[in-house]
């Protein structure tokens, strides 16, 4: 059985969703399909879409072709039809409209089945602070997201909910693929100093800013252990300045670390580091609650404890994590630090207890809904 993983956008080998779409592409193959992938390059201007390692529309690099490539969609349906591909997966990019509509009409058409993937709903409240042209796309998106959902098979959410746009949805859980992940090797036997981490790509619901507003209230008050703070990833412009502002005021530059973005063994050196992950501490400003990041299943994949705010079922009553009120509060340290010497945990146990939310287990629920709406 064939099928095409279609993506808006590109790879980049440091992105953590970009190593999200591989892996569940691998799974998509271990649930027996072969399994392709669509997506866009934009390298020096020049726009081109892509399946595999082939292009299969050039758009050029002139005002025309930006425009284009948010429009024209023929290449794919010609690509369809052609390789006999039955199932389609789509990433949704907030990209609702009348030409993503058509494109899946004509999916439908060729015999298709769409499973459309939210990965985080709800999402208006995200565009806060944006710039227009990002939140005109949002308001076109709004007015024909639910028409686009009659066009689909199913909703393939991490949320909790039955339905969104009126269309049963399929709920997973971010997965994880243990191939990819290595386990935390060293386990630190000093309480003197807690080396805290976070990584992501770093936006305002992660609510960084409330550990440094932690750590600057913590270190006035001269304590005995060391709590450092690495930060990899990079942040936008604005969050970046708020971030530098408390940091500065505070005084706490020798102990917050930015690292930027990394990826493969310079992120697993940076992991061995690590005592404690921090997860997402600001959701409720995006207006979530409910939501199964990538993040927080790394940090149980590599065997660190960690925490955050949001509902969580995977994880919410879990011995090696903290959960922290979703509240606007600068994070305690004292209870991080009283938390992890509490150690009820081995970097082992951690990793074995999310063994059931492999990629390929997470996967496996698209297909067996796929497979029937196929009956």
């Amino acid at each position: 059985m064939k099928m095409l993983f279609l993506i808006y956008h590109g790879f980049e080998e440091y992105n953590g969703i970009s190593k999200k779409i591989k892996y569940q592409m691998e799974a998509f193959r271990k649930c027996g399909f072969t399994t392709h992938v669509c997506y866009l390059t934009d390298q020096q201007m020049h726009k081109r879409r892509w399946i595999d390692d082939y292009v299969i529309k050039d758009y050029g690099n002139t005002f025309k072709a930006k425009i284009l490539k948010r429009i024209d969609f023929k290449s794919i349906v010609d690509y369809v039809k052609r390789e006999g591909i039955s199932f389609v997966y789509v990433r949704h990019d907030h990209n609702a409209n009348p030409f993503t509509i058509y494109l899946y009409r004509q999916l439908q058409k060729c015999g298709c089945k769409i499973a459309l993937e939210i990965p985080t709903y709800p999402y208006d409240m995200e565009y806060q602070g944006f710039p227009f042209s990002e939140r005109l796309n949002l308001f076109v998106d709004q007015r024909f997201r639910k028409r686009m959902a009659h066009y689909v098979d199913c909703i393939v959410t991490f949320s909790t909910l039955n339905e969104i746009w009126g269309r049963e949805t399929v709920q997973i859980s971010n997965g994880i693929d243990f191939d990819q992940i290595p386990m935390k090797k060293h386990y630190h036997t000093t309480d003197n100093v807690i080396n805290l981490m976070a990584v992501a790509e770093i936006h305002y619901w992660h609510g960084l800013d409330r550990v440094l507003k932690g750590l600057v209230k913590y270190y006035k008050e001269s304590p005995q252990t060391t709590v450092m703070f690495h930060i990899v990833g990079e942040p936008g412009e604005k969050d970046r300045e708020e971030m530098l502002e408390i940091i500065q005021n505070g005084h706490i530059e020798k102990y917050v670390i930015f690292y930027g973005r990394k990826h493969g063994e310079e992120l697993d050196g940076l992991f061995e580091k690590a005592d404690m992950g921090i997860g997402s501490l600001g959701r409720h400003r995006s207006g979530i609650t409910n939501i199964k990041t990538l993040k927080n299943r790394e940090y149980a994949a590599r065997g660190i404890p960690f925490t955050y705010s949001e509902t969580d079922e995977d994880f919410d009553n879990m011995p090696y994590v903290l959960k922290i009120m979703p509240d606007e509060s600068p994070v305690n340290i004292h209870d991080l630090i009283d938390f992890y010497q509490s150690k009820t945990w081995t970097p082992q146990s951690i990793r074995d207890s999310v063994g059931h939310l492999s990629w390929t287990k997470q996967m496996s629920k698209v297909v067996d809904k796929i497979k029937e709406t196929q009956r």
